[in-house]
């Protein structure tokens, strides 16, 4: 994993791990179905199988946005 996105302290307690379509919505102001069709696209780039789930870490590889960012509007 490119260590650039994952820029939290490893020792601090991270909160969510999970990313799912809702916060996708969130974070990129698109509809549900775009935001599942994201997911899908992530979980095949990374061969994943159907019933695994797609972590903020792998979503911000994918999209370039940092760990950091992505918690920090999930936070809100």
């Amino acid at each position: 994993m490119n260590e650039k996105f994952v820029e939290y302290t490893m020792g601090k307690n991270s909160g969510r791990v999970v990313i799912y379509p809702k916060d996708v919505q969130r974070l990129t102001s698109k509809s549900e179905k775009f935001s599942r069709m994201l997911l899908k696209k992530i979980k095949e780039s990374k061969e994943k199988a159907e019933h695994q789930f797609v972590s903020i870490e792998d979503f911000a590889e994918y999209t370039g946005i940092t760990v950091n960012l992505i918690k920090q509007h999930l936070a809100d």
